[in-house]
């Protein structure tokens, strides 16, 4: 397949199939929530989570992802949403289990991000705490030299605002030596001298690694989908405008959406038809003309 193959499209077939034929460093960005381990049956053999054990679910997703490394630009980004398991009361700590394997195959872990959900579920075990977080990891192909747009995902500073949490909040704000620090900013004449909106820039601040995101619903899926507000950072600061992002696991194609709605292309695999038709719909709320697209271009790997 080469670029203009693949462009706005939804592939059918197994994730790992449709990778390899796919064009070597075609893709801008990666972003993807793959089943979770043993959590849901989507009907479709084949299907990752249905593993016997984590290490097979494991290596299953690493190599997976060692092909999407090779579709990946050299100055590409990968974001990945994962969800723990219980197993006989024991929590696996899966999201961190395939970071680390990740990372042992060569990505680079730059980020773990903590998507708090503040409408959880909630659970009526007695002798636990109820989760109410999952896991996005940030890799990159190398440490440095690829795109990352802190800008497009600044956040408001909270130093000088009501909500802030320091002793005396905003009224340190102009005033010389108005800070209590004699620590590690003790000698920052930004901070001691009156100056601190020099210390923070214009815009906002560095976008932080907790979200607090509702989880979101999509009433054609019986099945849980990623929430636009938990892809939207990962697309607009890890891939330019114009380019394309890849979802190996597109489900209801909310990276599709989400992609399309800030002018970039999007790519998305599926295993089972029925979800790439459900996408294919919504995606055709947002694009009218792109459902007839879409089915003419729909291809069976």
């Amino acid at each position: 397949m080469q670029y203009q193959d693949i462009k706005n499209k939804i592939v059918v077939g197994h994730s790992l199939g449709s990778l390899q034929k796919m064009p070597s460093e075609s893709i801008d960005c990666i972003v993807t929530s793959p089943p979770y381990y043993g959590q849901r049956d989507y009907g479709v053999n084949g299907q990752i989570g249905s593993e016997k054990t984590p290490q097979e679910y494991i290596s299953n997703l690493v190599d997976i992802f060692s092909e999407c490394n090779r579709v990946l630009k050299k100055t590409g980004t990968l974001w990945i949403n994962l969800g723990d398991k219980y197993v006989d009361g024991n929590l696996l700590g899966m999201p961190w289990r395939v970071a680390i394997a990740l990372q042992d195959s060569g990505w680079i872990l730059r980020n773990d991000i903590i998507w708090h959900k503040p409408n959880a579920m909630p659970h009526s075990s007695k002798n636990r705490l109820t989760t109410d977080h999952e896991y996005v990891f940030f890799f990159t192909k190398s440490n440095k030299n690829y795109f990352y747009d802190q800008d497009s995902i600044r956040e408001e500073h909270t130093t000088f605002s009501e909500n802030s949490k320091m002793k005396g909040g905003r009224n340190h704000f102009g005033k010389v030596d108005g800070t209590p620090e004699k620590g590690k900013n003790g000698g920052n004449s930004n901070l001691h001298s009156g100056r601190w909106d020099q210390a923070f820039h214009p815009n906002g601040r560095n976008k932080r690694t907790v979200w607090n995101i509702p989880l979101s619903k999509f009433r054609e899926a019986h099945f849980a989908v990623f929430p636009e507000k938990l892809i939207e950072p990962c697309i607009l600061a890890g891939c330019p405008e114009d380019g394309l992002v890849l979802d190996p696991f597109f489900g209801a194609g909310t990276t599709g959406v989400v992609a399309y709605k800030f002018n970039r292309n999007f790519v998305g695999l599926e295993i089972n038809p029925d979800y790439a038709l459900i996408a294919q719909r919504r995606l055709a709320t947002i694009q009218p003309d792109l459902l007839n697209h879409l089915e003419k271009t729909n291809k069976v790997l």
